[in-house]
């Protein structure tokens, strides 16, 4: 009944979020963010770390790749 009412592209997020579990990773911070500019401090911060061994486990998921990324010459990534 629900699905009269929604259109196909939420129809199939809300099958994805419901079905599909996404990866947790293992993320730690390694190195100082001294001397690194604002947007990769930013990025540390969104991450929940600050502080050298530091840990947090965050979902795998192509947003939280793209702040891996960003700046992974500062944190150790690790499958949780």
């Amino acid at each position: 009944m629900l699905s009269q009412f929604l259109s196909k592209e939420v129809l199939r997020c809300l099958k994805y979020l419901t079905v599909k579990k996404m990866a947790k990773l293992k993320v730690t911070q390694v190195r100082s963010t001294i001397k690194r500019p604002k947007d990769q401090k930013d990025t540390i911060k969104a991450l929940g770390l600050g502080k050298i061994n530091r840990t947090v486990e965050v979902e795998n998921n192509p947003h939280m790749a793209g702040m891996i990324r960003k700046v992974s010459h500062l944190i150790k990534v690790e499958e949780a």
